[in-house]
């Protein structure tokens, strides 16, 4: 049957017999990494665009392998470094708070603000693994290697679904487990592997709710009910959606800089549903994504999300003694034009006014910078790291002579950081001229957690804030390199294809190879005057 009813990019039979889907509507097939030219759906197909790869063992098969050798490397030598037995760089501040938390009933005590300076989530995950390992290394870092562990298997599922492929599935998995920033965040009792964690799973379900309303308007057009209104049909409860609001809440209480995905999570759900209407062949698909999608959106999007962030705060409103627990009533009066809102409501606002003055405050003093303190601009690229633990002399043992180093360094594997602008702006490229849905949503959540930064250039800013933005960037890596690959050939060779195969075999093999290297600075293991420089690669990790 010819199709009919052509709109924009997609074109859907109206007696809903065949389905038919533009290229920068639809994932890659597999084992490739780019969208297919314009293909059929037969009828009954359950969602519109191509089929998913239909190696459902062998996709399990690779994620768990994945997850399990990355975990492996997660866990090794937990435990080390200390300093002196106690916790390192930013450790200082937060394991001490959990600890706090275990006898203090989830609640931290600090009436200055200067410690207290985020929302309690992560403490309280890295109190659990205090409290199940003790006030070790293990203890308080056990939590963030879980955390680290699990972004394996969720990037695995993730970049499989959105290209289609095995294959590059499995490459976002090592490429993630290759990753410096990613590795040592996941073996440090500090806060950013957790937001990565949460935001990495909100993005999963993101892309999950976008193929399950794909799904429910396939079944629409089979059964010959999308011309029923001009709007398309209502899609009922999605429950991925609401997960993802849920996962986005808990980043917020993580810290406050997960509203930023927040906001772009939400816009790109709203960009999926008018494009899934568009594509289904619905008369007025913008409109009708007002109308349909945007009232429940912002149920699960924007309230969901808040009362899942204050359900972190459990301890604090139970608790007499927590800080400004009763501002309202003591500092501040109980009257005024917020008079309507609970005293605790008022309060936990009056306590996150002073902690987020603490935040603005923490402006680079202009003769006494931070001495791993850097700008935004350098993080694409990792061009400048932070030495989280030194110690070197003849106390060090274990290298061969009779000085040794021992460090850890948050660095980004070269081989995955260093063509990151290259990547980008690829991405970019595809995003705009094609248009690859793929590319724009990975784009929207590196911009989340990157761009908001350059808002306050003058206040003190780290590294490790791109903790959360570096599954992005394997994304946007393994898409490129699903580009390189090109389709999977009709016939038994392809010199186009093997080639493609040989360029990613590389670029993978130089990523593995680049984190052997680097092991020794990533886990602190003892090493040479003279191995620790050759570490070095650029002044700028000096």
């Amino acid at each position: 049957m010819r199709p009919t009813g052509v709109r924009g990019d997609s074109t859907v039979s109206r007696a809903a017999t065949e389905t038919v889907v533009d290229a920068s509507e639809v994932p890659g097939v597999a084992p490739a990494g780019s969208p297919p030219p314009l293909a059929a759906v037969e009828p009954g197909a359950p969602r519109l665009g191509p089929p998913h790869p239909t190696d459902t063992v062998r996709g399990w098969l690779v994620a768990i392998g994945l997850t399990i050798l990355g975990g492996i490397l997660r866990f090794s030598g937990l435990g080390y470094p200390t300093d002196g037995g106690t916790p390192v760089f930013d450790e200082k501040h937060y394991v001490p708070q959990a600890w706090q938390m275990l006898g203090n009933g989830g609640v931290e005590d600090n009436p200055a603000y200067e410690l207290v300076v985020h929302p309690p989530l992560a403490k309280q995950l890295i109190a659990l693994g205090e409290l199940a390992f003790g006030y070790d290394g293990v203890g308080w870092r056990v939590s963030a290697a879980l955390c680290g562990t699990l972004c394996i298997l969720m990037i695995v599922r993730v970049a499989r679904r959105m290209t289609g492929s095995t294959l590059l599935g499995g490459i976002a998995g090592v490429l993630l487990i290759c990753d410096g920033v990613s590795h040592v965040q996941s073996r440090i009792g500090m806060l950013d592997a957790f937001q990565a964690f949460f935001v990495l799973a909100a993005f999963a379900t993101l892309i999950r709710d976008r193929d399950d309303v794909r799904e429910r308007m396939a079944v629409v057009v089979a059964e010959g009910r999308i011309g029923d209104s001009p709007f398309g049909p209502r899609l009922g409860v999605r429950w991925w959606r609401l997960a993802t609001g849920v996962l986005l809440g808990l980043g917020c209480g993580v810290k406050w800089s997960g509203v930023y995905w927040v906001v772009a999570f939400a816009l790109l759900v709203v960009l999926f549903d008018a494009t899934a209407r568009r594509a289904a062949g619905v008369e007025r698909p913008w409109v009708g994504t007002l109308r349909r999608d945007v009232g429940p959106g912002i149920w699960a999007l924007a309230v969901v999300p808040v009362i899942a962030y204050l359900s972190c705060w459990w301890a604090w409103f139970g608790s007499e003694t927590g800080v400004d627990r009763h501002a309202v009533g003591d500092q501040v009066g109980t009257g005024g034009p917020w008079s309507f809102l609970p005293d605790a409501l008022r309060s936990l606002w009056y306590y996150s006014g002073h902690v987020l003055a603490f935040h603005e405050g923490l402006d680079t003093p202009p003769n006494s910078p931070h001495p791993w303190e850097s700008k935004p601009w350098t993080w694409p690229m990792g061009l400048r790291p932070m030495l989280y633990y030194y110690e070197s002399g003849t106390d060090v043992r274990g290298c061969g002579a009779a000085d040794c180093t021992s460090a850890v360094m948050l660095v980004g594997t070269p081989a995955l950081w260093w063509p990151a602008i290259p990547v980008l702006l690829w991405s970019v490229w595809r995003a705009v001229t094609r248009p690859d849905w793929r590319y724009a949503a990975v784009l929207v959540g590196y911009g989340a957690g990157f761009l908001p930064w350059f808002l306050n250039i003058d206040r003190q800013m780290y590294f490790f804030y791109m903790t959360p933005v570096a599954p992005f960037l394997v994304l946007a890596t393994v898409l490129v390199m699903g580009d390189i690959l090109g389709r999977a050939p009709r016939t038994a060779t392809s010199e186009r294809r093997q080639t493609g195969l040989l360029v990613i075999s590389l670029w993978v093999g130089l990523t593995v190879a680049n984190f052997a290297w680097l092991w020794p600075i990533l886990v602190g293991l003892p090493i040479t005057p003279e191995h620790w420089q050759a570490e070095l690669w650029l002044p700028s990790w000096r």
